[in-house]
């Protein structure tokens, strides 16, 4: 199984979806939440390429971008295939 790391903020309705869909195909996967933390929200600028939103998602320390790049990869029925690798 991929190891899946997403950099949230609570309050944010994209992570929230993107959370939901993760759940719902029972995937583990690292939740790290940039509220409040200047160090975590420039962590996951750095990695992601300079990306100032949050959702942040990686896979097996792959950037694939946020929530609607997660989305995207399931319709395309790509996101099972990279969470199984």
């Amino acid at each position: 199984m991929a190891e899946l790391v997403i950099y949230t903020s609570e309050i944010c309705p994209y992570c929230i979806k993107a959370k939901r869909l993760l759940d719902s195909k029972e995937v583990t996967y690292r939740e790290i939440c940039v509220d409040g933390s200047n160090e975590l929200a420039s962590e996951a600028l750095l990695k992601s390429g300079g990306k100032k939103t949050v959702p942040q998602i990686f896979i097996d320390d792959h950037h694939i971008g946020g929530c609607d790049e997660l989305y995207a990869l399931d319709q395309q029925g790509r996101l099972d295939r990279l969470l199984n690798s």
